[in-house]
């Protein structure tokens, strides 16, 4: 299983702006495509500068006419993403050649419409996705034939070489000729004695060799080109640019439409979230609105009592506590009398100490009030366990 070191991955990132949504964006990537790693290396800008950013680095299956191949890319993110594009570069072995195309520069450099329309809501993983279907209709590198004297082209930047799955096919560039000096020079690409490009039994992707024709402009040993010739470049060139073109929109709806699938299934699971928000606000609602209906029934409850108290003159103090049920009229008045005579012991302390009663009277007063609160006690607790009260 490809295991992925995140703590590591947010060490990496902590130079960069929003090293959240940059982690995020990474992961994303690195869980489908197993055949990208991730580091931190120095990149060299075209002014000279230098700054250490993160790449992600191997290769990603790319699906060329009915097989699967891997390309070497390399995906250098800007210390300010996903407000910035990131820079993305094919990374040929020393067995491949770039083929330069709308998409890809000598350098390898990558040119896709997403990227251009970057926007801080882009992410990688639609980005390696449309590189994916886009390599699959113009491959950006091919085989080096053996016949082949090659000069490797200055790529920016410089990294190791990593061995990958088997190259492209080779493919050759049709050489249309214009009006001018070599007109007359014209010579198309060379194929293999079987019309198959050298190390694979595909078709060439180079031109036909148009036989010579003898006695024609140029002299002998030269081709010439006729005007069925030149229309059928120019048709070959409209078709292609056409495919391109719409290869390139079908490209960007398909991001459209999952940047849509993503956002719809935010919104759905924001409508549940705030239905269920929703749900227990009506929930608390009902509660205050039950508590208010029942504060305002005390409330009246109070103020009739109230204006009954300015009602009366005088109030007996035997009637201003009633009770519900004779078992506690009886606790209430065994309670009331054990608190007078706890008062009756303070007030003879304070007259002992006093010298208004000597200590005879005072231990046999205590002594019998004592025994009376004992059983006065016992009493409020029978009390308390018949009417199931709290001791």
């Amino acid at each position: 299983m490809h295991k992925i070191d995140e703590n590591a991955l947010g060490r990496m990132l902590s130079s960069y702006r929003d090293p959240t949504a940059t982690k995020k964006d990474v992961l994303n990537v690195l869980r489908i495509y197993h055949g990208l790693q991730h580091r931190v290396e120095e990149y060299v800008f075209n002014d000279g500068s230098t700054k250490h950013l993160l790449n992600l680095n191997g290769t990603i299956p790319v699906k060329f006419k009915g097989n699967t191949y891997n390309i070497p890319i390399c995906v250098w993110l800007m210390d300010t993403h996903p407000r910035n594009a990131p820079m993305c570069y094919v990374k040929p072995t020393p067995e491949m050649r770039i083929k330069v195309s709308a998409y890809v520069d000598f350098n390898g450099k990558i040119y896709l419409p997403y990227l251009h329309e970057w926007n801080p809501k882009s992410d990688l993983l639609d980005l390696i996705q449309i590189m994916s279907v886009t390599f699959g209709e113009t491959p950006p590198v091919y085989s080096k034939g053996p016949e082949t004297n090659y000069t490797p082209q200055p790529y920016i930047p410089p990294t190791s070489a990593t061995s990958y799955m088997p190259p492209y096919p080779t493919q050759q560039f049709p050489q249309y000729p214009m009006p001018g000096a070599g007109y007359n020079n014209f010579v198309p690409p060379s194929t293999g004695p079987t019309g198959a490009m050298p190390g694979y039994g595909m078709p060439s992707f180079g031109m036909p060799a148009y036989p010579p024709v003898p006695g024609a402009l140029g002299g002998a040993g030269t081709g010439t080109i006729t005007e069925e010739h030149i229309r059928a470049s120019l048709i070959s060139a409209v078709e292609d640019k056409l495919k391109r073109r719409v290869q390139e929109k079908v490209n960007q709806c398909q991001a459209e439409i999952q940047t849509l699938k993503r956002t719809q299934q935010e919104l759905t699971e924001g409508q549940t979230k705030i239905k269920e928000i929703m749900s227990r606000l009506e929930r608390d609602e009902k509660g205050l609105l039950k508590s208010i209906s029942l504060l305002k029934d005390k409330e009246k409850e109070l103020q009739r009592s109230l204006d009954l108290v300015n009602t009366v003159d005088s109030i007996d103090v035997d009637e201003a506590v009633t009770t519900t049920a004779p078992l506690y009229k009886q606790l209430l008045n065994a309670y009331a009398e054990e608190a007078a005579i706890e008062d009756a012991t303070y007030f003879m302390g304070e007259a002992l100490r006093g010298g208004v009663i000597d200590l005879e009277v005072f231990l046999k007063q205590v002594r019998q009030l004592s025994r009376k609160q004992f059983m006065l006690r016992a009493l409020m607790q029978k009390c308390r366990q018949t009417a199931r009260l709290p001791a």
